[in-house]
């Protein structure tokens, strides 16, 4: 790039782009189905931030809230199946029911999905639903049942890795649902600390390399608990923002040290310093020259690098990553939850109607 000039944003573009993401899967994207509930929320958050969900038919809208409903595994009062609650991604995985109202048909294949559940819980909310449908309990129960020893979360009860991610992911649903009963906040709080490295940031778990991802889900995390301001010293604050300053390459954002800059890091990386009072020492504006020369201008939509595909997942961090800078004319949006603030106020209302029903009841 030449100059500041060079490149404009293309909002008309990525509203398009963005709607053929929330209602026809891409080719390039189809090995994604069994998580497409995270490509649904990349496109209502993306639409929600560019104000482009007023184009958004409201039948439509309510066709996609029951869609995310009818992904929700309600495993009724049986205690073994509790822990298997939670939201799928995808419709591929109900297949694995031999009938879809029966509790006792559920394979072990098919199981809640915790970061299936936060975009779940996420989308829903960016939708304007009022969370009545879902079944607290069990998605309680399900996010208590995949909490390690050590602190961390493992994904689903179907076994996968158990890190830095999932533990984000359990802080988010904790928080929508105004309840952390469900972790034990000292351990993963203690699993924070034990994973920051010699670098002065976390890594997925201890002994591990320092990341972009890995820093912004362990920051949130602690920011979420409310435990962001004591858990930390304001020297790791700080070793921790200097790291995460040193990202900036070329412009763009890294998520470790040697590697490319890469679009998503925009909100990664900047999230963690928003949350931090640290992102104004990034070169902002170089930063969002980044972001705009990996859009496709004929297709609409940003890719990883620039010159390389578009697809959902960074279109929609980049927009992200461009509304924390306040840049483009764009909704501000929440760094913590990942959400618009337009959404996070009616989370808001919806817990403060909920604590007013709570003191009615018991007066």
């Amino acid at each position: 790039m030449s100059g500041a000039e060079d490149y404009q944003f293309l909002r008309t573009r990525h509203i398009k782009f963005l709607q053929r993401c929330l209602r026809v899967l891409p080719y390039s994207a189809v090995t994604f189905d069994t998580s497409r509930m995270t490509v649904l929320f990349f496109a209502l958050s993306g639409l929600d931030l560019l104000d482009g969900l007023k184009e958004v038919e409201k039948t439509e809208m309510q066709h996609i809230i029951n869609w995310i409903y009818s992904l929700q595994i309600l495993p009724g009062d049986d205690k073994d199946q509790l822990a298997n609650a939670g939201f799928r991604g995808g419709t591929s995985l109900a297949s694995c029911r031999g009938h879809a109202d029966s509790v006792s048909s559920i394979s072990s294949f098919d199981c809640g999905h915790i970061t299936m559940t936060y975009t779940a819980l996420a989308s829903l909310i960016i939708l304007g639903d009022d969370l009545s449908r879902v079944d607290r309990k069990a998605v309680l129960a399900h996010v208590a049942s995949l909490q390690c020893r050590d602190g961390s979360f493992f994904s689903t009860r179907g076994g996968s890795e158990n890190d830095m991610r999932f533990m984000y992911c359990a802080a988010t649903i904790c928080y929508i649902l105004q309840d952390f009963s469900a972790i034990n906040i000292n351990t993963a709080v203690q699993y924070i600390i034990n994973s920051m490295s010699y670098e002065g940031a976390m890594g997925q778990g201890i002994y591990l390399e320092s990341h972009g991802g890995s820093s912004y889900c362990a920051i949130a995390t602690l920011h979420l608990m409310g435990k962001l301001s004591s858990a930390l010293s304001n020297i790791q604050k700080q070793r921790l923002v200097r790291w995460l300053v040193s990202r900036q390459d070329s412009g763009g954002l890294q998520g470790r040290p040697n590697k490319p800059p890469d679009t998503c890091y925009t909100f990664w990386i900047g999230a963690s310093l928003k949350l931090l009072g640290g992102l104004d020492f990034l070169n902002l504006e170089a930063l969002r020259q980044f972001v705009l020369s990996t859009q496709d201008p004929i297709t609409g939509g940003l890719a990883k690098y620039p010159d390389s595909h578009p697809d959902g997942l960074h279109t929609y961090l980049g927009i992200s990553g461009l509304a924390l800078l306040g840049r483009d004319c764009l909704k501000p949006v929440d760094p913590a939850l990942n959400i618009s603030e337009r959404a996070l106020k009616h989370l808001h209302s919806l817990h403060k109607s909920s604590t007013q029903n709570s003191k009615s009841t018991k007066c």
